[in-house]
């Protein structure tokens, strides 16, 4: 059982153009999709098409359009009803997969909204194997949010407590550390951000430059540690660092046609991974193969496992230069 958190849900527009964007002209879409999303609800998505038990919690109201279409499209659930509606997101696709989003902020959540979304967390992850943190905090949710849930997690389960993942961004995933999560998943902005080292362009274009700022997370710091880091490096392919080593993959080769989700899907992919036993590498090999299979797809469809192919995903590792970083 894998749960997912997504405090700053939404109801998630995809317009696919048959010619690239024209900035300020009329241009008619060839397809318009909607689904209920949020990285967590993605994740859950993409799991749950992998045949894997899933469920995601996240704000919303009975009504919301949100919850409708999760309940419409059978996606396993908790929503913590909060009186307001929740946000939409448009994402414009373009023919060469180049996708332009424009994410609304969402609803305020009162600090008591905040604390019981925190206490749904607590309760629902008793007996899960991996707990996801997921997404942008909504206006009203103080940064150390997911700090919070790290420890009453871990406060209330102790020994029993499930592995826990971050993905999200900002002043968020750097409060996160103090909280020692297992994993984290940024994207190379984000990781460029968080250590403060290069910028999001360079570490995509050098895996062994991510791995290394990467590195600078695992294990005990000043500001905590996490256990692992997987950094995607949207076509390039991904790194993953942990204390035993480091790791680069990349491929198999596509043609994109939407990037929405894929990330979450090349979460979603090395928790599989996790959950079969598979070594480090291997799950980094299913990661890969998972966002690359998303990315592959139109709108925001997730893969199904042989949508997937993490046999002609390519892993090499990497000797990590710390001295060398600028």
């Amino acid at each position: 059982m894998i749960v997912t958190l997504t405090p700053n849900p939404s109801l998630d527009r995809t317009i696919e153009l048959a010619a690239p964007l024209a900035r300020g002209e009329v241009q008619r879409a060839v397809t318009a999709t909607g689904h209920p999303g949020g990285k967590g609800v993605n994740i859950v998505r993409a799991l749950s098409a992998a045949g894997t038990t899933a469920l995601a919690l996240l704000p919303g109201d009975p009504g919301d359009a949100v919850v409708l279409a999760l309940a419409a499209e059978h996606i396993p659930h908790h929503a913590l009803p909060i009186g307001v509606p929740l946000r939409s997101n448009v994402a414009i696709t373009e023919p060469d997969g180049t996708t332009t989003k424009v994410n609304e902020p969402g609803p305020a959540l009162t600090p008591d909204q905040a604390q019981a979304l925190l206490e749904l967390c607590v309760a629902e992850s008793d007996g899960a194997s991996w707990l996801v943190l997921a997404g942008s905090l909504p206006p009203g949710a103080p940064d150390d949010f997911h700090a919070r849930v790290i420890r009453a997690v871990r406060a209330r389960h102790g020994a029993h407590s499930p592995k826990i993942a971050v993905d999200s961004s900002g002043a968020p995933l750097a409060a996160s550390l103090a909280a020692g999560p297992d994993l984290l998943k940024p994207n190379a902005e984000e990781l460029a951000e968080l250590t403060g080292i290069s910028d999001g362009p360079s570490l995509e274009a050098d895996p062994a430059k991510a791995a290394a700022a990467a590195q600078t997370l695992v294990g005990p710091g000043p500001d905590g540690g996490v256990g692992a880091v997987l950094a995607t490096l949207g076509a390039k392919g991904a790194v993953l660092v942990t204390a035993e080593g480091s790791w680069f993959a990349s491929g198999p080769k596509i043609i994109a046609k939407s990037t929405v989700g894929a990330g979450d899907s090349a979460l979603a992919g090395y928790l599989l991974g996790t959950l079969a036993g598979a070594p480090a590498t291997r799950c980094l090999q299913q990661a890969v193969a998972h966002g690359a299979a998303a990315a592959s797809l139109p709108g925001t469809r997730v893969p199904v496992l042989n949508e997937t192919h993490p046999d002609a995903v390519t892993v090499t590792a990497l000797a990590v230069r710390l001295g060398e970083l600028t």
